[in-house]
């Protein structure tokens, strides 16, 4: 593979997470104290997730930590809204057989900073991704052509379970408790915005990585999750690039809220935390809600809300009544406070009572966004912003007791369709350029821009409220909801002379409701934050076909695509009629497909283009991007071999077209990988099989007959 190919990938690495990644990625992560990390990419919200039941800080490469949640994924993973997680479990008057004596307080967890003693803390058992089916094989030209290859690497299959994929994560702890955690992702499209955490806190006396038992009883334990949300996202994609702040890549200026903490209010719904991009008092804008791209189209990096729901906590290791008082922890957490550091010591006494005591701590008298108010977030507290904690207790665990808890975390807000409309009308009203007319969420009209886009921003909490129900509804129906149709088995696409052929599987057809396809294509790099996706086909039960011709690509240009089943709409409970479809992550392709030119006929026809190739000027031919660093030859045969030589007659490129069409590319690049300098080339085109004229039998070109061209490049 060429160094420009080569900078392609990576490029799409790193802002998609995705295409072609190298089979050992994953084992990469292994080797750092993250541990080994597996993807949920089925949904619109996509995330990683340790073998060691939390995802800590700076858990492996950037890509990681920039996906630790992401939403909406369809446009890059720089979409994240999770800086770092957590877990903490403490108990009292607890015997540790490693010193041969009772400690006061014992606290043991990973997170939200790597520490190299976590290694004697928590001890991974298993971590597995497990799917109800495989994913679908998708082919470009003859190539895998999906990122579900190396992210959606499945362990086991269960046609059985509730979800359409499931991590399930097992660790043992120098406390005594074995930590298993289920998520559970739903490709269901009313459903594809949270996953369900599943947790079970067993007292199985284990406690080192040998499989140690010593049984005795938990005496008060409190288990504590960590969430530092950083919402800041597509706005900052490193220390230059992007139109935010440095600081709200870490949380900075997030602003954290809790609602439910007393189960007697008049108004009690549910139990949750949420937070949002606070206002940030570095952004040199008249108004910084949702952190808009004020240097280019407005776009808002941050119209979205992110936050956990509490489905369930048992009562008791007896009792499995949700406990609606749980958690009974809601503190909020300076990111930087000291007990969030390391190097700690498990034997550190004074160390861990500090832990304890924030665990189990209750509920402050106001949260963390009553404190902040109308205010800058970035300058309330300290320079590390605030993390939001929930803790679960006191429990008295007997060997072989177990506690339950479950819980759902999503990310919702305005579509990306809303999000461009109102970060662009906002922008013009900005500069003074134009004045559209400015419509609230309400349907009423207004001319203070920053109050329009401020209650568009907002409007983000309501979605997220709405995500929470879904969720809980989700739970409370046994994960017994309308099933979306499921995609094709295979989806392939070929690139061709005069149009791109898209074809098929039908084994949708049989599903329930089943009521046809929708196919979408975007131009130039697919997942990118700017891809704009437009629908091309549709089609239904009534009409139903499984190929169809792309006439409308333009040559020159590279083309990405997704297909989606969808049903009637008789099943959607939340908005009926509206149909249910496939997920478009199954099927989104990740190689380009082209529109060829016919084959020529006659050697005569063969042309390179543009010819001089001036590197200037490339703009002129094919647009002003990076992949476009490319020459054309057109008229070709439809079988033939190809070679470049040099003025002196060095061979340094070749390649045998096949396939039928009339042009080919080339990126400049030699077969060795190394970019050619100016100068004067030669274009061998030899005929390496008979082909006749389909209509009039003709022979059109022979095997062994050849010509040439030179060609000049500039740089």
């Amino acid at each position: 593979m060429n160094q420009n190919k080569n900078k392609n990938i990576l490029t799409l690495v790193l802002l998609l997470a995705g295409i072609l990644l190298l089979t050992g990625f994953q084992s990469v992560f292994a080797q750092g104290l993250g541990g080994e990390l597996k993807w949920l990419r089925i949904g619109e919200l996509q995330g990683l997730y340790s073998e060691q039941c939390t995802e800590v800080e700076d858990a492996g490469p950037e890509v990681c930590n920039w996906g630790l949640l992401s939403w909406p994924a369809q446009y890059s993973l720089w979409q994240y809204t999770t800086r770092a997680r957590a877990f903490w479990i403490g108990s009292k008057n607890f015997y540790d057989t490693k010193i041969n004596g009772t400690l006061t307080t014992k606290v043991v967890g990973i997170g939200p900073r790597q520490d190299n003693d976590q290694v004697n803390q928590v001890f991974e058992v298993e971590h597995k991704l497990v799917g109800k089916y495989e994913h679908p094989l998708v082919v470009v030209d003859a190539q895998i052509a999906t990122v579900n290859t190396n992210y959606d690497a499945l362990d086991e299959i269960d046609e059985s379970m509730p979800c359409d994929r499931m991590l399930v994560t097992k660790v043992n702890t120098a406390l005594g408790v074995t930590v298993t955690r289920k998520v559970m992702a739903f490709a269901q499209s009313n459903h594809d915005n949270y996953f369900i955490y599943d947790y079970v806190i067993k007292n199985t006396g284990i406690v080192d990585r040998a499989g140690t038992v010593y049984e005795q009883t938990l005496q008060d334990l409190y288990f504590w999750l960590n969430w530092r949300y950083a919402l800041s996202g597509e706005s900052v994609r490193s220390f230059t690039d992007g139109w935010g702040t440095w600081d709200a890549m870490w949380g900075r200026n997030t602003v954290n809220q809790v609602i439910g903490q007393d189960p007697n209010a008049a108004d009690f719904e549910m139990r949750a935390l949420y937070a949002w991009y606070g206002l940030d008092s570095a952004r040199p804008v008249s108004d910084d809600w949702g952190c808009p791209n004020e240097g280019e189209d407005g776009v808002l990096a941050a119209a979205k809300y992110a936050g956990v729901v509490m489905l369930h906590a048992d009562t008791s290791p007896d009792n499995q009544a949700d406990d609606v008082y749980q958690p009974v922890t809601t503190w909020y957490l300076n990111s930087d406070d000291p007990i969030t550091q390391g190097p700690y010591s498990q034997y550190d006494e004074i160390f861990m009572g500090q832990r304890y005591e924030h665990m189990s701590s209750g509920h402050p008298d106001l949260t963390h966004a009553e404190e902040v108010g109308d205010g800058f977030a970035d300058t309330w507290g300290n320079v590390a912003g605030e993390s939001q904690g929930q803790g679960f207790g006191p429990y008295t665990l007997e060997p072989g007791d177990s506690i339950h808890l479950v819980m759902a975390e999503g990310v919702s807000g305005i579509s990306r369709e809303k999000n461009r409309e109102v970060g662009y009308n906002w922008l013009l009203w900005e500069n003074g350029t134009d004045q559209p007319e400015l419509v609230r969420p309400d349907g009423s009209t207004t001319t203070d821009h920053n109050l329009y886009k401020k209650e568009w921003v907002q409007s983000c909490e309501d979605s997220l409220i709405k995500t929470f129900r879904n969720a809980l509804a989700n739970y409370e129906s046994g994960y017994d909801i309308p099933a979306s149709p499921p995609p094709p088995d295979q989806f392939t696409v070929a690139s061709g002379g005069d149009r791109v052929r898209l074809s098929w599987t039908d084994n949708a057809v049989s599903s329930p409701n089943f009521d046809g396809y929708v196919i979408y294509r975007s131009q130039g790099t697919v997942l990118n934050r700017e891809t704009r996706y437009t629908k091309i086909f549709e089609c239904n039960a009534a009409n139903v076909v499984h190929t169809y011709d792309d006439t409308s690509a333009r040559r020159g240009f590279d083309y990405y695509y997704y297909i989606q089943t969808k049903d009637n709409g008789s099943t959607n409970d939340l908005e009926p009629g509206k149909p249910l479809t496939s997920s478009l992550f199954w099927t989104v392709t990740s190689v380009p497909a082209n529109l060829l030119r016919p084959a020529g006929k006659k050697l005569e026809e063969v042309v390179v283009v543009p010819n001089p190739y001036d590197i200037r000027a490339r703009a002129v031919q094919f647009g002003d991007d990076s992949q476009y660093d490319r020459l054309v030859f057109y008229g070709l045969p439809p079988f033939c071999k190809l070679q470049i030589y040099t003025e002196r007659g060095d061979l340094i490129w070749e390649k045998i077209h096949d396939n039928g069409a009339g042009d080919e590319f080339w990126d400049s690049f030699t077969s060795s990988g190394q970019i050619v300098v100016s100068g004067l080339y030669i274009l061998y085109v030899e005929v390496t099989e008979d082909y006749p004229d389909p209509e009039s039998g003709e022979m059109l070109f022979t095997k062994g007959e050849s010509t040439f061209r030179k060609f000049i490049v500039i740089r």
